[in-house]
């Protein structure tokens, strides 16, 4: 069994809460912009002194209209200003807020609301509205409906005004450390979401701790945009530590502008998922071919990628280093141009990164720290630091949280920031929780140093017929770095050998098409049929079979004719594969794999 563990650098007062950060850093630096928001062609910003008055007026409004300490609020909103006002106002009047995704189902929201008793719902959008009318019969306890706009806000504070400060300080200093912050619900790849009850002693903690222990990275003053759900605990971590840490936040909506608001808000650093730097990759590459410079891009990312290396080994030789410098000037400069120009470092999570685009992130000037988490542990458990980033490792334990690894592989986690338990849900709190220790389901190790890896899910773990465990991340995140693949489902439980079906990716596809000689108007459907497309998918699984042993590689492979996404059901608002689902939606496709003759040796 091996085991690791960093005592904390700071402990906070047991009677304080998430509030007393915002308090702190208005008292520390009143004019600090604390959030920028979108204004005509420029960014209109918010001071720390400006957020806690508009935090607190809006609580007092909330108080107005009945809500009660300890009361759950729920908000259904895509990530915004907006968001993250309402967030603290629930915490200043007491409350317990209960995220929702904006894309979550009628019978979602349904089970979300009725579950944690939610008294109240914020909504954005007409079509959260309509989802809520047609279960409303259901969720009784749900009494108030508000949109989540300027008008409802001004109406709060405009309510508000009843409410005496010395009632608003009595509410806001009831919760102490041990007292519950929020529910966030899993994603729930299987069956009904659980409700992870996380205290405010989790987001103060691993506030306080992260921005000592990553100094280089969170500076006050500087700034990052803001764009994964705030439903998420990911997003809902770096929102409280942005406000303690000062870091000043730029939300962003809408994904496809991402890329507009990164070069016009020029963030120094940044939280993503990997796929979000796939994203990156693929496009510069894709961008460079149709510019007749893809030989240029791959040259320049094939030395990235060794200059990295080298790096890494303490020894750069001087004809990598020469080649560098041009690359940096011919293709890196344009990279991080095209991020905003400032960005220094970026923290990864939620799946694994992959060295190729650790390496070549690197070379090109910002540096992704990997990190690892889950919901349970109010997000990051461990995370690589500046100085000492282990390239394809999330790194070391943050001060506070100990990782263990159980004689089964599975990953142990324990912490200020573990999970209180699950809402109304004893047994499952009792099946992961053991004497302080959090039982993730994720399968990893620790290296001499202490550096964790992640090789997969314990559930998901495939055992072919012939007894060979397959960890199925291990192929399928480098899969979806290809410019092609939008998704990768590596199959094979009880089965004769490994096979995958994989989707194409539609956003990519056309341009990729007229890239390589093929007609950019083909849809997803007639492209998975065409020679063109199975070829590249084939090179692209040969080159990753070489990751793992033959008995471990994809011998057969199906393209499906539609995206796996969110919409159609086959993924989480985190992007976590329902394989349960994917299994039963494409039976006919896995028969087929299986039906004909097994691949040769």
């Amino acid at each position: 069994m091996q085991e690791i563990s960093l005592p904390p650098l700071v402990v906070s007062d047991e009677q304080s809460n998430i509030t007393d950060l915002l308090l702190a850093r208005a008292a520390k630096t009143p004019t600090l912009p604390l959030f920028a928001s979108k204004d005509g062609s420029g960014f209109k910003t918010i001071t720390a002194e400006e957020f806690l008055a508009e935090v607190r007026a809006v609580a007092k409004g909330l108080i107005s209209i009945g809500i009660q300490s300890s009361q759950a609020v729920a908000i259904m909103s895509h990530t915004r200003y907006e968001w993250s006002l309402l967030d603290f106002a629930i915490w200043f009047a007491g409350g317990v807020s209960v995220p929702v995704y904006e894309t979550s189902s009628a019978s979602q929201l349904e089970w979300i609301l009725s579950n944690s008793d939610s008294v109240a719902l914020f909504y954005e959008a007409d079509e959260h509205l309509q989802r809520f009318e047609e279960i409303k019969h259901s969720v009784p306890l749900t009494t108030q409906v508000l949109r989540l706009d300027e008008l409802t806000l001004k109406d709060l504070k405009i309510r508000g005004k009843e409410i005496t400060d010395a009632q608003l300080e009595k509410r806001r200093t009831l919760a102490s450390l041990a007292d519950l912050a929020t529910i966030i619900y899993t994603s729930g790849t299987t069956g009904k979401p659980k409700g992870c009850e996380l205290t405010h002693r989790g987001f103060v903690e691993l506030s306080k701790n992260a921005t000592l222990d990553l100094s280089d990275v969170i500076v006050e003053g500087r700034g990052t945009v803001l764009f994964l759900p705030l439903a998420h605990v990911f997003a809902r971590f770096v929102e409280v530590l942005c406000v303690h840490g000062g870091i000043r936040v730029t939300h962003e909506p809408d994904a496809r502008l991402v890329g507009a608001t990164l070069e016009s808000a020029k963030p120094e650093f940044l939280l993503a998922v990997p796929r979000v730097f796939e994203k990156v990759y693929n496009s510069a590459e894709q961008k460079a071919e149709s510019g007749g410079k893809g030989e240029i891009f791959r040259a320049a990312a094939k030395s990235a990628i060794a200059w990295s290396e080298a790096k890494e080994k303490g020894h750069i030789p001087f004809g990598l280093s020469l080649k560098h410098f041009v690359f940096d000037k011919l293709v890196y400069s344009k990279i991080r141009k095209a991020m905003g120009g400032r960005l220094q470092y970026a923290i990864s999570g939620g799946a694994p990164l992959g060295p190729r685009l650790g390496h070549f992130f690197r070379a090109v000037g910002v540096i992704v720290l990997e990190g690892y988490g889950l919901t349970e542990t109010t997000a990051p458990a461990t995370i690589s630091r500046p100085q000492s980033a282990r390239i394809g490792k999330v790194g070391l334990p943050l001060p506070g949280t100990s990782i263990r690894i159980a004689d089964d592989g599975e990953i142990l986690a324990k912490g200020h920031h573990i999970l209180r338990g699950y809402w109304r849900n004893d047994a499952a709190s009792a099946e992961v929780l053991h004497d302080g220790w959090f039982s993730t389901g994720d399968i990893g190790s620790l290296d001499s140093e202490g550096f964790l890896s992640i090789t997969g899910r314990k559930k998901e773990l495939i055992i072919t017929a012939a007894g060979k465990n397959v960890a199925p991340a291990v192929m399928e995140d480098p899969l979806r770095a290809h410019p092609l693949i939008g998704q990768a489902v590596v199959i094979g439980d009880q089965k004769p050998f490994v096979a995958a079906l994989i989707s194409l990716d539609a956003e990519m596809l056309p341009i990729w098409l007229a890239n390589h000689g093929g007609d950019a108007s083909l849809s997803v459907a007639e492209a998975a049929k065409t020679d063109l497309v199975k070829t590249a998918v084939q090179n692209a699984i040969d080159e990753v079979n070489q990751l793992v042993s033959r008995a471990e590689s994809i011998r057969s492979f199906e393209i499906i004719d539609s995206e796996l996404s969110e919409a159609s059901g086959h993924l989480t608002p985190s992007l976590k594969i329902k394989r349960n689902v994917v299994m039963k939606d494409f039976a006919s496709q896995i028969e087929k794999l299986y039906s004909g003759p097994k691949p040769t040796d």
